[in-house]
């Protein structure tokens, strides 16, 4: 656990807050937390800041309803720097975007693909069945359509894996993981039940490790 007294603030009582989405792993915003801004974060699990502007204490989301619930709060290497990882209720920005972080200085700074994003564009899918569309005509099939396409996809990544053929292999998996979105989507199992069924298992794994290297 953190240990608040090895923190170092800087000659103004600070601490700079680098809040992280805790689903998507995206910087949302740097902020300054001072002692009792921290203390109230911690205690109330929703991201508390020092407003340098303001010279104020300013709970993200108090006026506009965009709170960020406090997943965990680390300290970086040398104690004086935090990274704060949150599940948000809306946009980090004043300006309504996602992250504060929308200006790109060196790079293209586009979005990277990721499949939660994939997710939700299968919920609208299955929410508006568009006409034309093939995720729409899955979802209208129901499960045994679903299923059957998943089995089918299985069959031609094992004969791409087992012809060598890289490229392949690859274009099949992409195939086989979309399918197997749409069967998440239609049973209401999400990207994040998937990620916390892994994150158990690796630190079952570890603990197995850590045990195996102590006898």
């Amino acid at each position: 656990m953190l240990d608040i007294e090895k923190l170092k603030f800087d000659e103004k009582g600070l601490i700079p807050a680098i809040v992280v989405d805790d689903e998507t792993d995206k910087v949302l915003t740097l902020a300054y937390m001072n002692r009792e801004s921290l203390a109230i974060s911690m205690e109330k699990k929703l991201t508390c800041f020092w407003s340098r502007s303001r010279q104020e204490l300013w709970l993200k989301g108090e006026t506009s309803g965009n709170y960020q619930h406090i997943v965990s709060i680390t300290a970086d290497c040398d104690y004086d720097a935090l990274e704060v990882r949150v599940i948000k209720d809306g946009p980090a920005c004043h300006l309504g975007t996602d992250s504060c972080f929308t200006n790109p200085i060196l790079g293209e700074g586009q979005e990277k693909f990721r499949l939660e994003d994939l997710y939700q564009l299968l919920e609208g899918r299955k929410r508006d069945l568009p006409e034309g569309s093939y995720t729409s005509y899955l979802f209208q099939k129901g499960i045994d359509k679903i299923l059957k396409k998943v089995g089918e996809e299985s069959t031609e990544v094992i004969i791409a894996g087992k012809a060598d053929d890289k490229a392949e292999t690859v274009y099949e998996i992409a195939d086989l993981a979309y399918h197997v979105l749409v069967l998440m989507v239609q049973m209401g199992i999400t990207v994040e039940d998937i990620r916390k069924e892994l994150a158990g298992r690796h630190v079952i794994d570890h603990k197995v490790k850590q045990e195996k290297m102590t006898k």
